[in-house]
């Protein structure tokens, strides 16, 4: 990172950037072509891996990606206040993101699927006390992917 002032580095950090966020976008590799797309999300935390949960239907372009390069990137972000200038130039942001790189992996067992699912809508409304019918489990993908590689920026 050039700007190492602006580094978040300790992992209660970066788990509160996480907190903060509603939405990440997904960043995959389509036949040698970046696509990315912003998706609700849910997580947990083991020690300092971070495994990042979400959900599509079965079919349609991401899941194909995903199934030929499960190489993917997470990013998320919030902007806390606005900071203006005389000129354009003097104009910024205050900010804090999230980018972590893994392997996107498919859940099968429906288990894992419910414990998944139970991570995004706590992220979502901060209720974890939903239960799954398992014929929307069957009909629902739901994808895991594990950060060992992140970093935080705050300004």
């Amino acid at each position: 990172m050039r700007r190492k002032n602006r580094e978040v580095t300790k992992l209660t950090e970066i788990i509160e950037i996480i907190n903060g966020c509603k939405v990440c976008r997904l960043a995959m590799v389509d036949n040698g072509q970046p696509y990315v797309v912003p998706l609700n999300f849910g997580y947990r935390q083991d020690d300092s891996v971070i495994t990042i949960f979400l959900h599509c239907a079965r079919e349609g372009r991401k899941t194909e990606i995903m199934k030929q390069n499960n190489q993917v990137c997470i990013e998320m972000d919030q902007m806390k206040e606005l900071i203006s200038g005389e000129k354009g130039c003097d104009y910024s942001c205050y900010f804090e993101s999230f980018i972590g790189t893994g392997q996107a992996v498919f859940l099968d067992d429906a288990a894992a699927k419910a414990e998944a699912l139970q991570a995004i809508m706590k992220q979502q409304t901060g209720r974890d006390d939903f239960s799954f019918d398992q014929q929307i489990l069957e009909q629902t993908s739901v994808i895991a992917v594990e950060l060992r590689r992140y970093s935080g920026k705050r300004h």
